[in-house]
Formats: structure tokens, sequence, C-alpha cells
């Protein structure tokens, strides 16, 4: 009922709006279609909520066509339950997760669906036919975790996504102390089924543990959890949790390339409240973060965006993140930072190929609005004005407070000779970002052409930014 009651704040006037749990159980029995809205954020809900808008009268929409399987083996790693009765700990079942993806996305023979696009099933009855056809993978490996005291276990079945056969199960248990062995025995055990004629050598490759230390580990996984939702309160929480957890690990490589990455996301949003103080932060964090991981793609990545986005040092942040790419070609975050970057160096099409590339690996992402964001700008100072437009309202609807969307739209827009959409989108942008001038954008983007620079001006000038 409190869901429902949000939920009436989000539907238009006289239109109606339903979650997920409600989409699925009706989407066959009633004759009506839905649009998704994507993950919303609820007043005085604690978790975002997948809302479907209600088409009366129109066609049902009908299931996504399934994705070509790639010419590789592929597996897609679904959210493991959480069994220890505590929601508290859903964040620790998630990091068991978390790390046998990252393990696994580590052999480049392997396509890995990455995490946020996962996570979508998260808290859903699964059908793992549908999951190789939504995701087009064909192997799914699902589990649990139960956690009590000081013990913990650890279940995991691996199945054929085509067949809905099982392929191999196991149970591992141990002390917390023990946790990385334990992830380890899962990681080796789900390789070695999918292909077992592999070297051991690669199976150790595998066995990747971002840290000795389970209480920074512990905070690590709880800055992630906080990291993307989207909030002034929450980056500010997630930089709180990654500092503590470089505080009792001095050398935790992710740990500095994801604080430096919430410095990039303030920026984006809004939230940055001093430029310079936070630039050096970010620019410490994110050296440090390269310095610590040259073996770790996350790490590298994260510190290698915050080093061109927010430091505007765009060699070196294209460096770290195509060492990030040579590490693990199955990151799509890496893929996404890559988009975005070859955006601010004016290389248009390189950046749509590697945006692009990163939906395909995470096609449920999260964090997906941003990737749809990065391909709007590409195809703005490509020249191509209505796939800019029509990518960034794509970007919109994954995310209504994701400004970056709405700039380049009301730019596009405006250029096309669309005044009356890029006045809507203006005024939007105004309302939600009032201290954008014309005279600042520069500070905003760190855009190599000066050409790119004075066209992205002129259509927010045009669109009726002030200067």
């Amino acid at each position: 009922m409190n869901v429902a009651a949000r939920l009436e704040g989000v539907a238009e006037p006289g239109g109606i709006c339903i979650s997920i749990r409600v989409q699925e159980d009706v989407r066959d029995k009633l004759d009506v279609a839905f649009e998704d809205m994507g993950e919303q954020k609820l007043k005085n809900i604690a978790l975002p909520v997948r809302v479907y808008r209600v088409r009366l009268g129109e066609a049902v929409v009908k299931a996504a066509p399934a994705l070509a399987l790639p010419n590789k083996p592929s597996i897609a790693v679904l959210p493991f339950q959480n069994m220890s009765g505590d929601a508290e700990q859903d964040y620790f079942a998630d990091g068991i997760v978390e790390e046998i993806i990252t393990a696994l996305s580590n052999l480049r023979w392997l396509f890995v669906i990455a995490r946020n696009s996962s996570f979508t099933y998260k808290g859903r009855a699964v059908d793992v036919k549908q999951v190789g056809h939504e995701l087009g993978v064909r192997y799914v490996l699902e589990g649990s975790v139960r956690k009590a005291a000081n013990r913990v276990r650890i279940t995991g079945q691996l199945i054929d996504a085509s067949t809905a056969a099982h392929l191999w199960a196991d149970r591992f248990e141990g002390g917390l102390e023990d946790i990385f062995d334990l992830q380890d025995q899962v990681t080796a055990s789900v390789v070695g089924a999918i292909a077992p004629k592999l070297e051991q050598a690669e199976i150790e490759r595998a066995k990747r543990k971002p840290t000795d230390s389970l209480d920074a580990y512990d905070n690590f996984l709880r800055g992630l959890a906080s990291v993307h939702q989207g909030s002034r309160e929450a980056s500010t929480e997630a930089l709180r949790l990654f500092h503590r957890a470089i505080e009792l690990d001095s050398d935790f490589a992710s740990a500095y390339g994801m604080a430096a990455w919430c410095f990039a996301w303030r920026k984006w949003d809004g939230f940055t409240s001093d430029r310079l103080q936070e630039t050096a932060e970010a620019t410490r964090l994110a050296r440090r973060a390269a310095e610590l991981g040259k073996d770790d793609a996350v790490a590298l990545a994260a510190a290698g965006y915050a080093f061109a986005f927010v430091a505007h040092n765009l060699d070196d942040g294209a460096a770290l993140i195509d060492r990030a790419l040579m590490l693990n070609r199955n990151l799509a975050m890496a893929w996404q930072s890559s988009g975005w970057v070859r955006v601010f160096l004016g290389e248009p099409d390189l950046a749509i190929e590697h945006l692009v590339h990163a939906i395909r690996l995470s096609p449920f992402d999260r964090l997906i609005f941003r990737a749809l964001g990065g391909t709007a700008y590409a195809h703005f100072f490509a020249g191509r004005l209505d796939e800019a437009s029509s990518w960034a309202d794509r970007s919109f609807r994954e995310r209504p407070s994701y400004i970056p969307a709405v700039r380049i739209a009301a730019a596009s827009h405006a250029l096309a000779g669309r005044l009356e959409e890029s006045e809507k989108a203006m005024a939007y942008l105004r309302q939600h970002d009032p201290a954008l001038r014309v005279s600042n954008l520069k500070q905003l983007l760190p855009l190599r052409r000066t050409e790119d620079s004075a066209k992205f001006a002129d259509g927010l000038r045009k669109a009726g930014l002030p200067e």
C-alpha cells in the first residue's frame, strides 16, 4: 500500500502506474500495454522501484526479441538469495556475487553480463530460460548465502539457460575469516564446469582478492551500495564508507578509485560544494588508485574517469581506462567511461562504439542512462541532431534526475529548430540546475575540440541559457 500511494505521484493525471511485481502478475492476463519507466526513487521507500506506466487501449507490448548469443561462452550471475533472515545483510550476499562476476570477467574467453543488469532480477522469481532470452547468455548461475554468527554457507548451481538443465551444483561452508577462499572455490568450480579442459593456471587467475581486510571489504561493499543512489546524502555516505575502507587497508586500490568516482558523480549531479577542493581530492584519490591498482580494472577505470572528467586530464584518464580494458574486456563500467572520455576527446564515432558495447554487456544496467546519455552527446558532436535528441530522451526516461541528458536534449532541439521542445527542456534544466550559465560550461565538460565547446554553447544559448 505504501508503494501504491507513492506511485500516484509518479503517474500522469488520469494515468496508472504499477510496480514491477504487479506488472509481472498481470501482464499475461490483461489486454493492456505497459511502458517501462525504469527504476524510480519513491519517497520513504528504501530501495528504488521499477515502475511501469499502463497504456490503456494500446496493443500489448510483445516480449523483446532474444539477444543473439555471443561467439564465446556467456554467463549471467544472478543475485544470490540472502537466507540469513536479516535484510541488512543483503549487501553481504550482493558482495559475494560481485566478486564472482569480477573473477569470471577476468577470463577473456568468457562473455559475462555486468552486475547491474544481473541485479535487475533481485527479489524476483525467475525462469532461467527467460533470463537467457533477455540477457543473451547460454549459462545462468544462481545460489544463496546463509550467514550466522561467524559462519557462512554459500550454495550455487549452474544452469544451461536453453534447456534449464542443471550442469553443476555445490555447497561451500566456512568461517568468515575464510570468505575469500570460499569465493575462490565457487569461481573455480563454475569455470571448471563451463570448460572442463581449462588449464588450472587460468582458474588461478580468476581468483582475485581486492583486500585481505574483511572490515575494509565490508565498508567497501556498503559504499558500493550507496554510490549509485543518486542523492547528495548517498554520495556523502559512500565517500565516508570508502574512506573508512582506506583507513583499514591503506593499499585498497578499488576503494581509492571508487572514492574518486564519487566526486565525478557529485559533479554530474550538481552536488559539488567547493570545486577546487573537490577537484584536488578527486585527483589525489585517482592518482593513488592508479599507483596501487596497476592490475585492478575497477580501480583504473574509476580513477581514469575521475582524472578526465573532474580534473580535465584527458590523456592520463584515457590511458588508465585503456589499461583497465586490457585487464578486463567484460567490465561495462570501463566501456562506459571509455565512451565518455572519447566524447571529451572529440572522437564521437569511437565513443558510440564503446558505449553501445557497454550496453550490450549490461543491457539492464542501473547505469544505462549514463551510456544512453553519452551516446546522445557523441551524436550531437558528430552533427546528428535527431539521433542526439532521441538518445537524450531515452536517457531521461531511464532516469529523470539525470541532468546531463536534459542539457544535450535542449541543445539538440534548439540547433535542429525545434524551439518548443528546446524551451521545455531548458525550463526543466533551469529549475534543477539554476547555477548553469554559458560562461561556466567549460568547467562542466572537458571538451578538447574548440568547435565542440562552441557548438554546445551555441545550442544551449539558443535554447535560452543565460550568458
